[in-house]
This record gives C-alpha cells, structure tokens and sequence, in this order.
C-alpha cells in the first residue's frame, strides 16, 4: 500500500513542478536535455543551429530590446522586428500634435530619415556558462540568507568583470532556482537604434485596454527599427557616420503561415515568473497585493486620461505611462480572478501537504527540510502587515506620480550634497595653512560644478514629457489614498505634517507644494544650487516628501528583514527539495529577464463548456469590430480599402483570407514581448506580444489546457508594412521563405 501511495505522490509532483505538455521557460545552453521532445513535436533543427558560440546561430538574431522587450533581426541590414508596444514610447517621442506619428503611422523611405533614440540599447547573447560551483563554494550553512545574498553578489561580480576584461562586452551572474544554481550571461550591447517604423495606433493597438489579454484578437502589434554601429562594426553611441549592423545570424520569414498542431518555438527575455510559488504565497496575492495594486492604479488611470482627453500636447506626453500602467492595472484582475478560478491556491496546498509526507518518511529529510513549509507559513504571516503599505509605497509615493520618484532622488542628492558642503566648509573654517584652503576651495567649487550639472540633467529629464496640471492631481488624490489607507505608523514622515497643520487635507498640501517647492519649479532649484542653505531646503515641501518617500522605501527591507530571511530560506530549501526528490526530473527556472526558449504547438482551445475558440483570427474580425466612436476600434480607410479589394498580394493565405493573429502554447510571459514566433525549420512566421485572459495565473502555475501565447501573423506584418504602409523596400530587404 506504501508504493502505491508514494508512486501517486511522485506522479502528483510530475504534474506540478516538471515540464508538462508544453511548459518550461529553457537555458538556451542546455536545451540538448529537451531535444528529443522538441524533435518528437516536430523541430526539424538541431541544438546547434538554436545555440552555438562558435558558429552562427539563432541566439545571434534575439535582442534584448530596451528595458524589458525582446527584439529580432530579420535582415542582413540590422533590421529589427518587436512589438508596437515595445517601441511605442520611442514613437511617442518623435510625435507632435502637428505630426502625431503614434496615431497616424510612420515609415523611413530610406536610411537618412531614420530617427535616433537616445538611450535606447539592443543587447545579444555572446554566450552563458554555469558558474554554480564558483559561487556555492564561497557560501557555508552558517550564513543567514541576507549574508549568502551579499556574498553571491560579489562573488558573481567578480566573475562578470573577469568575463568582460579585455573585450567590448557586459556580462552578469543570475539566481536560479531560489538560489541553488548561478550562470553568467556575456551580452553585447549596441547603443545606435533607430526607429524604422510603425503602424497606425488604430493597426497598432487595435482593441486597446478592451482587448488587451483577451482572445480573440486582430492586433498587428509591431514596430521596425534597426541597429546601427561604429564603421569597424563595434557598438557606438549614435553618430551620422555609423552603419547598419551587419548580424552573425537573422531570421528568414515565412510565407507558409502555420495550421494546427505546427511546431512553434520562441526565443526571447521572459522578465518574471513565480511558478513555485507556496499556497501562502498564492493567499497573499490574492487577498492583498493585487487588490491594493489594482485599487491604485484604477484611480490614477482614471485622473490621467481625463487630462489626457481634455489636451492632444498631454495626451502624447502621458501615452507611454498610461499604457504600461494600464496594462499591469488588467493583468493583476485578470491574474486574481484565475487563481481562483484555476483553483491554484488548492493545487499548491495539494503539492506542499505530499511534500511533507516525502520527506517525513526519512529521518535525514525530515531533518533537512522539515521546516522549510513551516519558514515559508511563518515568513508570509510577519511580512502581512506591511504588503499594503510596501505596495503603496511604490504604486502612490515612487510610481503615482512623476514628481514622486524625482522629489525621492532630488532630495536624497541634495541632502548628500548639503552634507558634503557643510562638511568641507567645516574644514575651510579651521584651515591654517594656504595650500589646505586652496584644495578645500576647489573641492566646494568642484562639487558644486557636479551636483548642478547632475541635477540640470536630471531636471531636464524630468520636465521633458511633464504636465503639472496632471501630476498636481495625482499627488493630491494617491497621497490622500495613501493617508486614509495606511496604518499611521507605516505612512511616510511628512504625513503627520499633513495632519496636524493641513487637517489631512492632501489637496492643500499639494497646492502649496506646487506654489512653492523649488521641485516643481526649474528656475526655483537653480536659484538654491547658486545660494545654497540648510533653511532654505528644510522648509521645502517638495524636499520634505522626498525625505519622507525614502525614508518609507527604505523602511521596506526593515520592517520585512526577518520575513524576507524566513521566506528565502524557505523556497530555497523547498526548491532544493523538489528536486533531490524527482532526479530524473528536468525542472527549468523561473524567468529573469535571462535568454530562454520555449516550444511548442499551434493549438485552440476550449474556455468554457460549448465555446471553442479557433486558433487564428483574420482581417474579416476587423472590420467586424470597427466602432468609429471607440478610439480603441476604429480603422483606417485605406485598409478598408485593401480589405474591400481584397488586396493582399502574397501575404494572403491559399483560401485568399489574411490571417491576423495566432494562438499556439508556447510558454511566455511579460519581456517576452516582441519575440520571435519560429517554426519548426527555425523561420519567422509571428510576433508574441500576449497571453490569454483564462490563463492569468499563467505566471504562477502554467495552465496547460488553456495556456495560449497571441501572436501577430508575420504575413500580416508584411501586409502591413508594405500594402498599408507603402514601405515594400524594408519587405524587399528581409529574406522570404515560400
């Protein structure tokens, strides 16, 4: 009776942590291990062909695209494809009221008019290597985890410096598994990217936060830049003398489109996954951090688009903003009502109550990890009181606001900076000798002459896509969300000011802070870096807040250090456990923002009793959901055109239909966005840039009969690009496969 229970618990295991159907966010490096399964669903190419540091390959076509995207060159010339959404505050910023570009579309008709981005990178695997023994071998058990953490990053930046000494490359050394494997990752980073072009807002972001998360869809989400380097092909920052990148590797474009059942596979920077993520984990989610996200985040969309519908000049300052807050304002809904809808809180009690009975069965297990469920339920319970108040922190104090993050950093340099003056002054008062007052002297100017080139550039920055008139309104109503929602003793210092001497009105104290604080107003703050005074800056309102944010943010590690040391030891044990438990077992790490690969099939699926959904949608669904009166569905007459013409040359499928869009079960999450969609001879046949609504909880348990990745037709893109767009010379530049 024994066996089979334990042949049961182990089978309940496979299902929950290992690689199921097709789960799993892979190291490129290691996918030999997934080779045969990946033949067996049909990948005509070898391990080789996906990862290879000696030869060129299709890891040397996969960018890591800005600060969160992934990107894919589909040309010998640097042309790289990623999603609208990706590149939309690029587009935004080379947009007017005059020539609004983000509504109305916009392609380079040759290389001259392809407009720079300044700050804007696209970094390429060089290569990875595991570099778990290295570190593992600096670490005892008599650290605390907070020490372990310390030492594995130094450690692991000594090994990334080492990696980039002599060459043009960066390098980092990435956790996984909680802290029990380590690799490095060696990039090459180019700074020249320029921006090629994109579709109309209407193609772009068809369906808008209505359609976002959801399938059906019909949204070609793409835009086009390239990346430009030095003349010797090393990266550069933007120069009119640098030239297209000449790539080891670029991805051919399928005409073929794809059917059911067809292999799919990705490569790309998935950013965060939490799949072994405990039942108490799974609670907390659900009955507070998402709800105080989505609370706060509904009121500030709300204030920025009434500010935005009310002025053109606003509406393309805040676009970016409001959409990336907006797209995370749905996510944290749509993922609270699939936990529970998915019963995850259910399946992971199911998994840690066989866990326990794993290793109660041995005494040398119980020893090793027979508190390890107990740190998580102890870690999650201390670490309560504070999820609200460390969500309003960020969500109302840091993010709320523009001015919220920039009063945190203009305060904190310049109390620095008053206290490195003062200092110095000190000593200038007490010098004796001329050679001591001389140096001294030069160090007050040269400090001075830093500072105020630091905080102009940063000030220029700030002011650069800014409306006061917004920003006013959001600091009075998420402060006072803030004020009436937060224990006392975790609200920020300067609200007990609030309190006692504007009767906790916010909105006073905004009104006064936007009067008077040298924070919101340039001319002010460089008037005090000329005359700088201790009573001039302690009377500022803008500089109290700052004070007040950073002391709360920093407040964070304080009040949850001993929760946080419970909870990691915890997961680190509870991960270590699982797989000394199931050896023949392949588990894959959470994502990081590291380079993985995901397969897969093209797949429908079935929601609900009597719904089917099909697994591509077609032109047909758009012009089905026009609604002039919605912005997020309205269609441009020339594509009502082409689509009344039926004009749509070779892109158009072999029944004459031009597919939009396409489902398959590709593994992906948020960073994936812009990936490559690649069939099985390793062409190009998409754009990922989503998931489905019914899979929400996708990123804390994989939801196998469900899960889909959305992914924009790559014929549909080229239709686009060249039919609509009228830029056939960028089509004629990418290598098509019939």
């Amino acid at each position: 009776m024994k066996k089979v229970v334990l042949i049961a618990l182990f089978a309940a295991f496979i299902l929950s942590f290992s690689a199921i159907a097709h789960e799993g966010m892979w190291l490129p490096m290691l996918l030999n291990r997934n080779y045969e399964d990946m033949k067996e669903n049909g990948l005509k190419l070898k391990p080789q062909d996906i990862y290879d540091i000696n030869n060129s390959s299709i890891k040397d076509a996969i960018v890591h695209f800005g600060k969160g995207c992934t990107g894919e060159i589909i040309s010998s010339e640097g042309l790289l494809l990623t999603n609208h959404h990706c590149g939309f505050d690029q587009v935004r910023s080379h947009s007017t009221v005059e020539n609004d570009i983000l509504t109305n579309g916009w392609w380079a008709m040759d290389r001259n008019e392809e407009k720079p981005n300044p700050g804007l990178t696209a970094s390429i695997l060089i290569r990875m290597e595991d570099v778990t023994e290295k570190i593992l071998d600096e670490l005892s058990d008599e650290m605390t985890e907070a020490e372990r953490k310390r030492k594995t990053e130094k450690v692991g930046r000594e090994i990334a410096l080492k990696a980039m000494k002599g060459t043009k490359y960066n390098a980092t050394v990435k956790n996984f598994f909680h802290g029990n494997e380590y690799y490095l990752f060696v990039y090459i980073t180019y700074k020249d990217v320029r921006l090629v072009g994109a579709p109309p807002q209407s193609v772009g972001k068809f369906g808008g936060d209505t359609d976002n998360w959801i399938w059906p869809r019909h949204t070609g989400d793409f835009s086009m830049f390239r990346i430009y380097t030095a003349p010797d092909g090393s990266p550069a920052e933007y120069n009119p003398d640098n030239v297209p990148l000449k790539p080891k590797h670029h991805l051919p474009i399928s005409l073929k489109g794809v059917e059911e059942g067809d292999f799919t596979m990705i490569m790309g920077f998935p950013g965060s996954t939490d799949r072994y993520l405990s039942s108490f984990g799974v609670e907390q989610a659900i009955e507070i951090y998402n709800p105080s996200v989505v609370e706060v985040r509904d009121l500030k969309l709300k204030i920025m688009k009434k500010h935005m519908d009310a002025d053109d000049a606003v509406r393309l300052k805040l676009a970016a903003k409001y959409a990336s807050t907006a797209n995370y304002w749905k996510y944290y809904i749509g993922q609270t009502e699939q936990l529970k809808n998915n019963h995850v809180y259910d399946r992971k009690v199911a998994i840690e109550r066989d866990f326990k009975n794993w290793y109660s069965q041995n005494p040398e297990l119980t020893k090793k990890y027979g508190k390890t469920l107990q740190l998580l339920e102890e870690g999650y319970q201390e670490q309560e009181p504070f999820v609200k108040s460390n969500v309003y922190i960020w969500e109302n104090g840091l993010q709320g606001s523009l001015f919220g993050l920039y009063a945190f950093e203009t305060s904190r340099l310049l109390d620095s900076y008053m206290r490195a003056i003062n200092s110095l002054e000190k000593r200038l008062t007490n010098a004796e000798e001329e050679e001591e007052i001389n140096e001294l002297k030069a160090k007050i100017i040269d400090i001075k002459s830093k500072i105020t080139a630091e905080l102009k550039s940063s000030t220029q920055a700030h002011y650069l896509n800014y409306d006061a008139s917004t920003d006013r309104e959001l600091i009075a109503n998420l402060w006072q969300l803030y004020y009436n929602n937060i224990p006392v003793d975790q609200q920020p210092d300067f609200f007990e000011f609030v309190r006692e001497e504007l009767y906790g009105n916010m909105d006073w104290f905004a009104d006064s802070l936007f009067a008077n604080s040298m924070l919101t107003d340039s001319t002010k703050l460089y008037s005090f870096l000329d005359n700088p005074t201790e009573n001039v800056l302690n009377a500022d309102y803008g500089i109290l807040a700052g004070r007040g944010l950073v002391k709360s943010y920093m407040a964070k590690s304080h009040n949850s250090g001993n929760a946080s040391e419970k909870i990691n030891l915890g997961y680190r044990l509870f991960v270590e456990g699982l797989q000394e438990m199931q050896p023949d077992v392949l588990f894959y790490p959470d994502a990081n923002s590291t380079p993985r690969v995901t397969y897969g099939t093209v797949a429908s699926y079935e929601p609900k009793d009597g719904i089917k959904y099909l697994y591509y949608t077609t032109i047909e669904g758009v012009m089905q959901k026009e609604d002039p009166t919605n912005s997020e569905f309205m269609v441009e007459d020339k594509l009502k055109a082409l689509y009344n013409a039926k004009d749509y040359g070779q892109y158009a499928d072999e029944n004459g239909e031009l597919r939009t869009c396409f489902i398959h079960t590709t593994d992906i999450t948020g960073g994936n966005s812009g990936s490559p969609v690649m069939n099985a001879k390793g062409e190009l046949i998409g754009c990922a840039f989503d998931s489905n609504w019914e899979a929400m909880s996708g990123d804390i348990s994989y939801e196998n009969s469900v899960q889909r990745t959305i992914s924009v037709d790559a014929r549909y893109i080229l239709f686009i690009i060249d039919k609509l767009g009228g830029a056939g010379h960028l089509v004629n530049e990418m290598t098509l496969r019939k």
